[in-house]
């Protein structure tokens, strides 16, 4: 399950749920807490950052396929 893979990037790095919910600018831990459990979705930009904080993608974390990357058209 994604969300796992979320919890289990978090905890491989030594980062606490405290830390991350910091780095995002979240008053309180639950802020972050409740996007791991996923009784909340991340705004876009909150999941670019926690992407960021993870060094990973934000399509390995949040989605269950890889997007497809935008590709140019050739006419």
């Amino acid at each position: 399950m994604i969300l796992e893979t979320l919890r289990q990037t978090r905890i491989e790095q030594g980062k606490s749920q405290t830390f991350m919910s910091k780095q995002l600018g979240y008053k309180y831990t639950s802020g972050y807490a409740n996007i791991e459990m996923g009784r909340s979705n991340p705004p876009l930009v909150k999941a670019v950052k926690i992407a960021e904080l993870l060094g990973k993608e934000v399509d390995e974390l949040f989605f269950e396929k890889k997007l497809h990357k935008s590709s140019k058209n050739s006419a």
